[in-house]
């Protein structure tokens, strides 16, 4: 583990000079030195390319490197390292966790399917657990997280691996010959760089490496178009919880919140079969001129274990107006999304008992997308998987989780004790044999990805991608053309069972 001196990583001579012997790529895009012109010290003795006219420092080689340190992703990470693959993670932010952390999505929603937690998973609620952070409300099957905390636990988690994160590294492009991966061009805080893999993993969320690489993608619903609304999600703190607790639940009868104090949520959503409690409570800040109708649609909020006080606002959801897959657009809904942040917290403040002596205490650095782009892969998931309770001989996880398509269609849950499968096959691509993809970006239909796209299913699928990259690796197979369920199954993370 590197210290918190200035780090530059260069790629070892042998292996550039085998890279650079090996790629051929147009020469008005980027050029590279031959083996002949490496070997002779031409240029190359500092471990740099030619990219679009410019040289750019090869930064790392590695066997395996993963874009995106989300939830999916820093799995994939730590499993492919604990498996033997020199690995990287490439994150744009300053924390791993992603929507969990930097997007403060703090609801660890249970996928409702018995057994489904894999090892990864079930040691990440023990290690929250030993950080004194219990996950379990000891009533519902709903996780509360700790953003803190989890942050310091994934760089813990990579370090004991052995994983090199580089944090504030941004993919720019990907360089491909016969159909692989050779390497990504990032941006880093010294310019660009140049990182080599022998696999290459997208935890991006927004299938970016995959799109790069030419894998063909969807967006949005087949019938709108739309994505699902995107939220921007904040905290509040100097909060009187037992008091919340006491008028939501005790004062109003709101039997939404099942647990107790230190265990608290709060919810509303307009226009759903379901009638909330608050939803005249926030429909009278409508009619008073303090709230916009798009502030009062949807509410929810979590209190935050470990930290006393202060509640995770799980809103405001944005309009559709906006979309998760336009720059433009997506720029616009930050503008729009604090602006609400700010109405609602200062309706809470004024009306909500409990919230007299609140404050906006943090901004997610990132909006909440559920969905923006999917991957068309080997095998494509619908929502009949969904309904037949699909099974599959190379399953990587299971979720039982409700269909649940913001602003378009919510299903009721399939029966208890039942569940489906999500193959390694929706993971895997035909036009790049080195490319893995995991998280919310597989393979799936729009309103398939409305089930299996949250984050103990995510992490599962990320923690099977870390491992099929070092099996294949060690094995001499892409992954592309690796069978999961050849692996032996100790060595799995799930498997089919029965």
């Amino acid at each position: 583990m590197k210290g918190c001196s200035e780090m530059y990583i260069p790629i070892s001579r042998r292996d550039f000079v085998q890279l650079t012997g090996a790629l051929t790529v147009g020469a008005m895009a980027v050029g590279f030195l031959s083996a002949a012109e490496a070997a002779a010290g031409l240029g190359s003795s500092d471990g740099k390319l030619q990219y679009a006219g410019r040289d750019v420092p090869l930064l790392y080689g590695a066997d395996c490197c993963v874009i995106g340190g989300g939830p999916s992703g820093t799995a994939a990470a730590i499993n492919a390292a604990r498996h033997g693959a020199k690995t990287a993670l490439i994150e744009r932010g300053n924390a791993l966790g992603g929507l969990q952390t930097l997007g403060l999505v703090l609801p660890f929603m249970p996928t409702f399917a018995p057994e489904s937690d894999t090892p990864y998973v079930a040691e990440n609620k023990q290690k929250m657990l030993d950080h004194g952070i219990n996950m379990s409300d000891g009533v519902t099957d709903e996780g509360w997280t700790n953003p803190e905390i989890l942050s310091l636990l994934y760089d813990g988690l990579c370090a004991e691996a052995g994983v090199e994160v580089l944090y504030h590294t941004v993919l720019v492009d990907t360089i491909l010959k016969d159909g692989k991966i050779q390497y990504c061009v990032v941006q880093t805080i010294a310019g660009l760089a140049a990182v080599t893999a022998k696999v290459f993993i997208d935890g991006s969320g927004d299938a970016l490496l995959a799109r790069m690489a030419g894998v063909p993608a969807e967006k949005g619903s087949d019938k709108t178009g739309r994505n699902q609304p995107m939220s921007f999600r904040f905290e509040m703190g100097g909060i009187d919880i037992e008091k919340v607790y006491q008028y939501d639940t005790v004062d109003l009868k709101d039997t939404w919140c099942k647990s107790k104090p230190p265990y608290v949520e709060l919810a509303e959503a307009m226009g759903r079969k379901q009638r909330y409690k608050l939803e005249s409570f926030f429909q009278r800040g409508v009619e008073a001129g303090e709230l916009q109708q798009e502030d009062a649609n949807y509410f929810q909020a979590f209190a935050i274990i470990g930290k006393p006080g202060t509640m995770s606002m799980n809103c405001p959801e944005l309009p559709h107006e906006f979309s998760a897959t336009n720059p433009l657009s997506y720029s616009r809904a930050v503008r729009c999304g604090r602006q609400m942040i700010h109405r609602i917290s200062q309706y809470l403040i004024k009306h909500m008992p409990g919230f007299e002596h609140a404050y906006i205490s943090r901004e997610a650095t990132m909006l909440g997308a559920r969905e923006s782009w999917r991957i068309r892969g080997k095998f494509y998931m619908t929502e009949d998987d969904y309904h037949n309770r699909s099974r599959f001989p190379d399953a990587v996880a299971r979720t039982a989780y409700f269909i649940d398509a913001h602003g378009e269609r919510v299903d009721e849950k399939i029966p208890k004790g039942e569940f489906y499968e999500i193959p390694y096959r929706a993971m895997i691509t035909d036009q790049v044999s080195n490319l893995l993809v995991a998280g919310r970006c597989i393979s799936t239909s729009f309103i398939l990805q409305a089930s299996m796209r949250i984050q103990p299913t995510c992490m599962s699928i990320g923690e099977a991608a870390g491992i099929a990259a070092a099996w294949g690796l060690k094995h001499n197979t892409e992954v592309n053309a690796l069978h999961w369920e050849e692996i032996p199954k100790e060595q799995r993370s799930y498997y089919t069972k029965g």
